[in-house]
């Protein structure tokens, strides 16, 4: 297998292997920048020509996947429980970042983005107690 070019991360498609550069993703998350997606695609279409559009589709979806597994080892469970919140689902964003914690429980800024979701999940004295904990860590 190759080297994977910096900036970029693997992602596979059927027997394909892509390398997918980070910078097509907005700011620091997962969400596709179309417009810098489109230059991608298109050298897929053309060093591809057998992908469909709708493999291509999928192809962006596995590497939107794949960038949402990154950030997430990258910020020890932040990211991910950022996406699970505004998706509208609290409660697994606050398992995400708790089992993320037993692995890790000496990452403050995970104790403080655990205090923060509680708190606006209204379990403000869990909130507080993740807080100090976190606070007790730097």
């Amino acid at each position: 297998m190759s080297e994977i070019p910096a900036g970029h991360f693997s992602v596979i498609h059927g027997n394909l292997v892509v390398n997918v550069p980070r910078n097509i993703f907005k700011g620091n998350g997962a969400a596709i920048d179309e417009e810098k997606a489109a230059p991608f695609r298109d050298m897929l279409k053309h060093r591809y020509p057998w992908l469909t559009e709708n493999s291509l589709n999928i192809l962006m979806e596995n590497a939107r996947a794949a960038m949402i597994r990154i950030l997430d080892e990258e910020t020890n469970g932040r990211s991910l429980s950022e996406e699970l919140e505004s998706r509208g689902r609290p409660d697994e964003a606050i398992r995400h970042l708790k089992k993320h914690l037993e692995k890790n429980p000496q990452d403050a800024d995970t104790w403080y983005a655990l205090g923060e979701l509680l708190c606006r999940s209204g379990r403000t004295e869990e909130g507080y107690k993740a807080f100090a904990r976190g606070r007790e860590l730097f």
